[in-house]
């Protein structure tokens, strides 16, 4: 049996995972703003170290896998804190857990994405590259900038544009960095999964409320006519975490029920450019 740690562990997927991991007999350390072996704000600096520290501690610095759960919806008001939160977040906490995760057969490690990242027409080009160049200070101010001229329209989901975007970036992110050889020839892999319309608080709390949840009226096509559940993505969380993955990385998987294949049917595959 393994020990694994996965962020966001205290609702929502990041509960499942752990549910799941737990079930499989694994020992895993909770990663939370509360009700989690390790109580920490994975959206500033202090909190990210502080968790690193705590799960190395806990884990005693050896790690099977690490699932980076946590994040926050486009109904939070503060675009700056969703650049944060959602990027900076999961891409420090890795970094700094990496190490652990060099172990014979080499560790697994996944992030969470979501659809929005290829679903949702408002990607900001100029803060993918701030995220991305990892200069946080600048992205935080260009987030709150471009929130600030959202149309009124968007009220209910302030921080959609960056919401989306940042997890672009942690996707785009996550490819690049799994085949560098400071991951991929020390047995480590890096995947995505980029979930769809699911059921949790985040959800519920950023576009209605779970009484009126109706497939056929949400804003985005659902071809299955039905919401995801936490254990779905869960499912694919333990997955990508087995040694049997071992092949797998740089990849997203998105599970949405068919939107992103709805929405846009001839993006994949994409040929090689000649």
């Amino acid at each position: 049996m393994g020990t694994y740690a996965v962020t966001g562990s205290a609702s929502g997927m990041g509960a499942a995972s752990a549910a799941r991991l737990r079930e499989a007999g694994h020992e895993v350390v909770g990663v939370d703003l509360r009700d989690a072996d390790v109580t920490a704000d994975l959206g500033t600096a202090d909190g990210r170290r502080h968790a690193a520290d705590e799960v190395l501690r806990l884990s005693g610095g050896v790690l099977d896998g690490v699932a980076a759960v946590a994040g926050v919806g486009p109904n939070l008001p503060d675009a700056a804190a969703v650049a944060s939160i959602n990027y900076f977040g999961p891409v420090a906490l890795l970094d700094a857990l990496r190490p652990a995760l060099e172990r014979d057969g080499g560790g697994r490690a996944v992030v969470i994405g979501s659809n929005s990242a290829t679903t949702v027409p408002m990607i900001d080009d100029r803060l993918v590259g701030l995220l991305l160049a990892g200069d946080e200070e600048a992205a935080r101010a260009h987030a709150a900038g471009a929130q600030r001229s959202l149309p009124a329209a968007l009220a209910t989901s302030p921080s959609i544009s960056a919401y989306a975007t940042s997890k672009f970036a942690l996707a785009r992110w996550a490819r690049l960095t799994a085949v560098t050889p400071e991951w991929a020839r020390r047995g480590i892999t890096l995947n995505t999964i980029a979930p769809g319309a699911v059921v949790t608080p985040l959800m519920t709390g950023s576009t209605m409320s779970e009484d009126d949840l109706d497939p056929d009226a949400f804003p985005t096509p659902m071809p299955r006519g039905i919401f995801g559940r936490p254990a779905d993505i869960a499912f694919w969380v333990a997955q990508f975490l087995s040694p049997e993955a071992g092949f797998t990385t740089g990849a997203t998987l998105t599970v949405d029920g068919g939107t992103d294949a709805a929405m846009r049917p001839d993006a994949q595959p994409t040929a090689m450019p000649r």
